[in-house]
């Protein structure tokens, strides 16, 4: 049986869909070791929770939506481009950049920086079409 490895650009796929976790993580990381009477995470009622926060865990916990909501487009891209017949190291790059705007998209959403942050989500939507069409002849 053949060997197969991940291309980089599947790793990518998974990186993304860990980055909603660590959104959630710096969302709560304020919270931790907390009890809940004194502020701390509830993890009987998480969301209730979650709503409750603001400044920057209220923004760590949007951009945490934003990221699950961003995710199928990713994945379907890349599944899309590999069913293309994508050139893979223009895909990998595609990918590599997508990851680092959509870092620097939380980054620039839980430091309150709504311009910079709009203008990284346009330009991460932007690599993610042209991964979609990477393969297109």
């Amino acid at each position: 049986m053949p060997s197969i490895a991940f291309s980089l650009d599947y790793w990518c796929v998974l990186i993304a869909a860990l980055l909603p976790v660590v959104c959630a993580g710096i969302a709560k990381s304020k919270a931790f070791g907390k009890p809940v009477a004194q502020g701390g995470f509830d993890n009987a009622n998480p969301r209730e929770w979650l709503l409750r926060q603001s400044d920057w865990q209220a923004r760590a916990n949007a951009a945490q939506a934003n990221s699950f909501e961003a995710l199928p487009f990713f994945i379907g891209a890349v599944l899309i481009a590999h069913q293309l017949g994508a050139n893979q190291t223009l895909l990998n790059g595609l990918s590599v950049a997508y990851i680092g705007l959509r870092i620097a998209y939380i980054a620039a959403y839980v430091g309150n920086r709504a311009s910079l942050r709009t203008l990284v989500w346009v330009s991460a939507l932007a690599v993610n079409v042209a991964i979609l069409f990477a393969g297109y002849r």
